[in-house]
């Protein structure tokens, strides 16, 4: 298969203007009789479910929540990045598109990164006319910090909850095509298959999960937007109901995933307690601007802090290796979320983790505390403040910047985090893998489009912090609203699509005979463990580091567990009714699945880049990279036995391929 990226000609700076200026058009009166499909109502759904709603297109969005504002994208709480250079340290579009092509290792495409990068100016004004509560400075004008793998401030937030605050933008913007009749929704509706038509993705098979009942839905073109597959390790930093079917359905029809072995570890999660745990917690990268990462020197002073003898608190500063500010002195505690990770692991394989299970570093606020406190006793007069007044206003600035996410941790932990420093660890957070789109946001199947973290287009191998709302709310907003007409100028004289055709007809039956094959088995083992099993597999062979002789063992075994899993797996209840179970039945069926893809594109990709690290390639303990064979997307095309590779050669004609440093 000959994947066509459709990347137009001209200048990288003016490519996405004059394209935009060229590309097909759907007229007004045309729009009102072409119906849109748009499964998921994250940033990415919701920005583009409203804004087709508003050029007039008749929209269906689906969700498998109660409410499109319970979508995952309120866990991103750090910010999301702009190239607006309010703190003029330097920042430009092409910044941007530089740290996001250097910070993805070097592999994704140029031309929609800095499509991405343009795009995210107008975000930023979008949101704020929506009434965006971003912080500002004491001028009024919008705030920025800093996140990893860049040296300037371009990242906008609002405290810790600017996921949140962006999705309920958003889902005003959304609410308000519903009310007069642009958008029609539906809620608790999961997406169980694609239905195409003449080769064209033409409309999706959902379950109402409220009722069982399975129903038939047809448009013109289907737009997927939903989300990662991160919880194919069970334990993630994604909210449980985060899954990959309505993606993998997708490829199940003929659709490819791409890069399906480029996982983020993201380094600033709270530890694994036990075995009882069913998620992880993110504690945002934002906190890596103030706080401080460090283990003891000493294994005695490791020793005693997890038997409770002493604190990070009773380490001397000459007894603490701060390992991210030795290694990487150029970006300290803001390298990339790959390289942190990685870099704690090392830590920990070496004996330093400061918890009981060893697999837990520092991160420190003290430092943070002390300096703000000086700063605020300067500007209050209290030239002489004593440490108690000083560690006092420091504590009260740093609460004002991160506080819900101080009070999380103490939540979770029982620790106060003000006083004692947080135990962090890395955890699966997000996957820049996902179904394989071209320029125009399109994928392999004709009239089927997929955005956000659902496509790989934009982060390579590693995402940089705060670039995932961005890439959402860009593809949403401001991509697709243009790019679609490509497809859909050619569709005008196209009628209403029912959903009466044997296409729509053969779909509903193969979903419904998926459903009772699973409630059939009738077996001894409950889907949460098979799913922890599959976890626990992927985390061991597929996770921060990867060797040839692991990931063939993994896939072996993923295969005799996806064979124990439908000969034993039990499932209770119907399908005519309200069943979690069959729900995430059918959903780790799809990981199992997509968790052997994974590994065999691991296994493939002989070489180090970003969050796929393979411990044959490496070079003074960084990753290696090897672009004379690998510059490329790998898009996978699934066979039941086994998955065939299609290449995306990837050609840098602005950026120089280089090692990727933050020494």
């Amino acid at each position: 298969m000959k994947l066509n990226s459709n990347i137009p000609d001209g200048p990288l700076d003016t490519k996405w203007t004059n394209y935009r200026s060229k590309m097909n058009l759907v007229a007004p009166n045309n729009k009102r009789r072409i119906d849109i499909i748009v499964v998921g109502t994250g940033l990415a759904g919701a920005s583009a479910a409203a804004t087709l709603g508003e050029l007039g297109y008749n929209v269906k969005a689906f969700t498998f929540h109660d409410s499109p504002r319970r979508a995952h994208s309120i866990a991103a709480q750090g910010g999301i990045n702009a190239a607006k250079n309010y703190q003029n340290d330097g920042d430009s579009v092409y910044r941007l598109f530089y740290d996001t092509i250097k910070g993805g290792d070097y592999r994704s495409r140029e031309a929609n990164v800095h499509r991405l990068a343009e795009a995210s100016r107008n975000i930023i004004d979008q949101c704020v006319a929506q009434g965006v509560p971003f912080a500002r400075e004491y001028g009024g004008l919008l705030a920025n910090r800093s996140f990893g793998g860049v040296q300037v401030s371009r990242t906008f937030y609002a405290r810790g909850q600017t996921g949140q605050q962006l999705l309920l933008g958003a889902y005003q913007a959304l609410s308000r095509q519903i009310s007069v009749g642009n958008v029609e929704m539906y809620n608790r509706h999961e997406m169980l298959d694609l239905v195409k038509v003449d080769g064209k993705a033409r409309g999706i098979i959902a379950r109402n999960l409220l009722t069982g009942k399975l129903e038939r839905f047809a448009a013109h073109c289907v737009v997927l937007a939903t989300g990662g597959y991160g919880n194919v390790f069970y334990l993630s930093t994604n909210a449980m109901g985060s899954n990959v079917t309505a993606a993998w359905r997708a490829v199940r029809r003929g659709a490819l995933m791409a890069n399906p072995c480029f996982t983020q570890i993201h380094p600033t999660c709270i530890p694994v307690s036990g075995e009882y745990q069913s998620k992880l917690t993110l504690m945002s990268e934002s906190l890596r601007n103030d706080g401080r990462v460090w283990v003891p020197k000493k294994k005695e002073d490791v020793m005693a802090i997890r038997e409770g003898r002493k604190t990070g608190n009773d380490i001397p500063e000459g007894d603490r290796d701060y390992y991210l500010e030795r290694r990487y002195p150029a970006f300290g505690n803001l390298v990339p979320r790959d390289v942190a990770s990685r870099a704690a692991k090392v830590a920990c394989d070496e004996g330093h983790g400061v918890n009981q299970t060893g697999l837990a570093v520092f991160l420190d606020f003290a430092d943070a505390i002390q300096r703000y406190g000086k700063s605020e006793a300067i500007s209050k007069g209290m030239s002489n403040a004593d440490k108690a007044t000083i560690t006092k206003l420091g504590t009260a600035v740093v609460e004002a910047k991160y506080g819900n996410l101080f009070e999380m941790y103490e939540k979770i932990t029982g620790e106060n985090p003000y006083v004692l420093p947080m135990k962090i660890y890395p955890a699966v957070h997000y996957t820049m893998g996902g179904v394989w789109v071209d320029y125009n946001l399109e994928t392999n199947v004709p009239g089927l489009f997929c955005l956000g973290e659902a496509n790989f287009s934009d982060h390579g191998s590693n995402r940089l912090g705060a670039s995932a709302l961005m890439q959402g709310l860009a593809d949403g907003y401001f991509v697709i609203p243009y790019t679609i007409g490509q497809f859909l100028s050619k569709e005008i004289r196209t009628p209403k699509i029912s959903n009466e055709t044997p296409e729509f007809i053969a779909a509903e039956k193969e979903t419904q005979e998926r459903l009772n094959k699973l409630l059939n088995i009738k077996g001894d083992k409950s889907v949460e463990e098979f799913h922890r099993r599959l976890g626990k597999i992927m985390w061991e062979y597929c996770g921060m580091a990867r060797n040839a002789e692991g990931l063939k063992k993994g896939r072996q075994l993923i295969r005799e567990l996806r064979k124990e899993f439908w000969s034993d797996v039990f499932v209770p209840g119907s399908t005519d009714e309200f069943n979690p179970e069959l729900e995430k039945a059918a959903r780790v069926a799809d990981f199992m699945e997509l968790g052997e893809v994974m590994i065999v594109d691991a296994l493939t990709r002989e070489e180090s880049c970003g969050g796929h690290f393979r411990e044959e390639y490496t070079q003074d303990g960084e990753a290696m990279r090897r672009d004379d064979e690998f510059t490329f997307v790998s898009a996978w095309e699934w066979d039941e036995n086994e998955p065939i590779l299609h290449k995306e050669e990837l050609i840098f004609e602005n950026v120089e391929l280089k090692t990727r440093s933050y020494k």
